[in-house]
């Protein structure tokens, strides 16, 4: 079978990663595109700690991810293996882990903050996406989501905010940005700019790698 089609899609926490993906897949059936994320490849530590060990500790740095583990089962993918991967929790007590079954697809997509930091990872995506947001948005996201989603107090935001997330997104993130194919800025909270953006991406994928099923749409 030929190589699957790799894409890596890196943006800074709050960036709007997530929203893009669900954008972008939507483009898609299920069987010409799967997704690996690096969210489910944290080394299992949160659930040992007091409270007070889990504020302090760095999360955003690439030693915090099972990197071997993450670039094995992209590995497997494209060999069109099946990956089954326990889900990453964080530090939800109350959330029951589900069994991620990911199966492979002629596309590829490889999302996460070190990506592009991981280089044997990096050298193995074909297209290289680098979502780009100013740091109050991607701030106001980011408060959004760990309020609500994660249970973190805002003073436990805002001290990993300052002290863990920027400082590793300037360090580990950043410095790839222009080596990126594509840098798309996701400032807005206006859902069609990304719809439109993902769709332009799409089409040029599909002419690309399926160009028999894009020429019977043309006729």
């Amino acid at each position: 079978m030929n190589k699957p089609y790799i894409i890596g899609i890196a943006g800074g926490s709050g960036s709007g990663k997530t929203f893009f993906l669900k954008c972008f897949l939507e483009h898609f059936n299920a069987h010409e595109v799967c997704l690996v994320s690096q969210d489910d490849y944290y080394i299992p530590v949160a659930h040992n700690m007091t409270p007070e060990e889990n504020r302090l500790y760095n999360f955003d740095l690439p030693a915090t991810i099972d990197n071997a583990h993450f670039l094995d089962d992209i590995q497997k993918l494209m060999r069109y293996e099946t990956v089954y991967k326990q889900e990453y929790t964080f530090n939800n007590p109350n959330a029951v882990p589900k069994t991620l079954e990911v199966k492979p697809a002629p596309i590829i997509i490889v999302e996460g903050l070190f990506i592009l930091h991981f280089k044997a990872i990096a050298d193995l995506l074909d297209m290289k996406i680098f979502i780009d947001t100013e740091e109050h948005v991607a701030l106001e996201r980011r408060l959004k989501r760990d309020l609500i989603e994660r249970g973190y107090s805002h003073d436990d935001v805002m001290y990993k905010w300052h002290n863990h997330v920027q400082p590793a997104y300037e360090e580990y993130l950043l410095p790839y940005k222009d080596e990126s194919d594509r840098i798309i800025t996701n400032n807005t909270h206006v859902a069609q700019d990304i719809i439109v953006i993902t769709e332009e991406i799409s089409k040029d994928l599909h002419k690309q790698i399926f160009p028999n099923q894009s020429a019977e749409n043309d006729i």
